[in-house]
């Protein structure tokens, strides 16, 4: 999936071309707010929370998605009045595992007081990388998915690139996890730069997974393999975007886990350019 800055204009004109052959794939993308990783501006929102919400509103964004920062640690009734007063909704919020098996009830809490209609994993330390580790955290994953279900509450895993390079016994741990999570129960969202850094096509996962993508981290990727902003680097996002109504997928979140200081431009770059995308 790595292409020069002229196939990916190229690829640009192609999105726009599909999507005037299928205008209810048109309207259907169209219709999808542009949302945030907040982790992406971590080092602003850690010290001024209610000033990085508002930053991040100036610039279009709608959505906005809590994982990193010490929001966990933070009066959510305030971001809450913070979001609503900007126009901002938090569909999804990250949650690490241990914490969603410690304080289940406190997650749920913390959840719907963010206003999130979903709660998403986002990453698993090396011991439960084994064969037996990964097969009893995804049977986790099913239980609390059920549990949270009860509380009107969805869950999904989002995936960085070990999901698919470890393989113990041969079988690498996405396809466990594909295999082993109630598709009904478990979502995915799915990092587009993790993927690709794993060596996968991301059409072909889309098409592995018809309708089981709750999201996709948007970030870009430079042909040396280094995270950027959306639409500096040589993703076809254009192409990957096609794919969206055999995705099911209903959010975009930018993220750039490496993004520079000051922080602002970056996220104002992939703003303009998924924005461009969706026109």
């Amino acid at each position: 999936m790595m292409i020069s800055r002229r196939q990916w204009m190229a690829g640009g004109a192609a999105l726009a071309t599909t999507l005037a052959a299928g205008p209810a794939m048109a309207r259907a993308f169209k219709a999808k707010p542009i949302g945030i990783q907040l982790y992406t501006v971590r080092e602003l929102f850690a010290p001024d929370p209610m000033g990085t919400l508002e930053k991040v509103a100036a610039i279009g964004y709608r959505e906005v998605e809590y994982g990193g920062g010490g929001y966990d640690k933070m009066d959510h009734a305030a971001l809450r009045k913070t979001m609503d007063r900007l126009g901002l909704k938090s569909p999804s919020i990250h949650v690490g595992y241990e914490a969603l098996l410690a304080d289940f009830d406190g997650t749920v809490k913390m959840t719907k007081a963010l206003g999130a209609d979903t709660l998403v994993v986002p990453y698993m330390v090396d011991a439960h990388r084994t064969a037996e580790g990964w097969k009893a955290a995804v049977a986790n994953f099913n239980r609390y998915a059920e549990r949270l279900r009860k509380q009107g509450i969805g869950f999904a895993y989002h995936n960085h690139d070990f999901e698919f390079t470890v393989k113990p016994g041969g079988t690498s741990l996405y396809d466990t996890l594909i295999a082993d999570a109630d598709p009904a129960l478990v979502k995915l969202e799915l990092d587009l730069f993790w993927a690709i850094a794993a060596g996968e096509d991301p059409k072909a996962l889309i098409r592995r997974l018809p309708g089981r993508i709750y999201a996709y981290h948007v970030k870009d990727r430079t042909a040396e393999g280094k995270m950027t902003s959306v639409g500096k680097g040589v993703v076809d996002f254009a192409d990957i975007f096609t794919l969206n109504q055999t995705a099911g997928v209903q959010h975009f979140y930018v993220e750039n886990d490496q993004s520079p200081a000051p922080y602002l431009p970056d996220i104002q770059t992939s703003f303009a350019t998924l924005s461009r995308l969706r026109a």
